[in-house]
């Protein structure tokens, strides 16, 4: 069992950024895919972001903006979001999927998830 926890959300102005932090418990972490996802009130959880080795995806709408990076050594995925919107505010989740294929955008991929974590973008 795999254990992910969120940390770094908070309240921030439009315009601002945060940088979210995702440590997992899994010893063999760089063999997983790792996946970012949010979820806005009344609202389908979406995919935002994953990172699988070293390669990078993103929803198109979020190029740009987010950057998604990983510290192996210390079994942590980031997300960094810059230029932030109010359409931002969401809770974040962190997800962990085994191994890689091209089914990262969709929730069923992952085997775990964490907790979230609230971003709050205010105008």
């Amino acid at each position: 069992q795999v254990q992910l926890v969120e940390s770094g959300g908070g309240l921030v102005q439009a315009g601002g950024s945060l940088r979210l932090s995702c440590a997992a418990s899994e010893r063999t972490f760089s063999t997983y895919t790792m996946g970012w996802f949010r979820q806005a009130p009344g609202k389908e959880r979406d995919f935002v972001a994953a990172i699988s080795g070293f390669r990078e995806y993103y929803a198109d709408s979020l190029k740009g903006r987010f950057t998604i990076s990983r510290d192996n050594a210390k079994n942590t995925v980031y997300l960094q979001m810059n230029s932030l919107k109010p359409e931002d505010t969401a809770v974040y989740y962190c997800a962990a999927g085994r191994g890689f294929n091209y089914a990262y955008t969709t929730k069923g991929f992952y085997d775990y998830w964490g907790q979230g974590t609230q971003v709050t973008v205010s105008s």
